[in-house]
């Protein structure tokens, strides 16, 4: 079959964009052509524009990068790739604030299981989901780098080490509070 033919080919479900996808909204794809085209000629621009785009809109979805391979003109097979290669791109809208759970191994044998079971009931979603007001999104971390703060969690950029139940408790209560401010 030749390229031509393919355009075609109907897309794929997962690449077909929802009503509130950022390729859909004028002023979200607007964002996205003005990065494209600020980076798009420079060499290996592809991560450049990922992340500002990330930055930007919050999250990468498949037909983002669906759009995003036919601006660069490169296979869609090599964007998804970095997104999903990196950990800290994603695919899903996340909340104001990324609680992640270090799940190395100090922190696991310290009780990252038990503050991640405690952060699910007290926001009522489960580990790599958001809450339904797009305020937190709980999400595991291979290694947070402070092993010495066993078990530690970082909520946006802030490390909040030695936890307990209880403490994450009061961790939680902290950026509730700022949200209600």
């Amino acid at each position: 079959m030749r390229s031509r033919d393919l355009r075609s080919v109907p897309l794929a479900p997962a690449l077909t964009p929802a009503e509130d996808d950022p390729v859909i909204i004028p002023e979200q794809r607007a964002k996205m052509d003005a990065i494209i085209a600020e980076h798009s000629k420079k060499p290996g621009s592809m991560m450049v524009i990922l992340n500002e785009i990330q930055a930007e809109i919050g999250h990468i979805s498949r037909p983002m990068q669906n759009y995003l391979a036919e601006k660069l003109r490169v296979p869609l097979k090599d964007v998804y790739g970095v997104v999903t290669f990196y950990s800290f791109f994603t695919m899903k809208p996340r909340g104001k604030h990324r609680i992640a759970f270090c799940l190395g191994t100090a922190c696991y044998v310290g009780g990252a299981e038990m503050l991640i079971e405690k952060a699910e009931q007290i926001l009522g979603v489960k580990l790599g989901e958001t809450t339904p007001d797009k305020k937190f999104t709980l999400e595991p971390c291979r290694c947070l780098g402070a092993c010495s703060q066993a078990p530690a969690v970082m909520v946006d950029s802030n490390l909040h080490g030695r936890n307990a139940p209880d403490k994450i408790i009061t961790v939680l209560r902290k950026y509730e509070k700022i949200e209600n401010r």
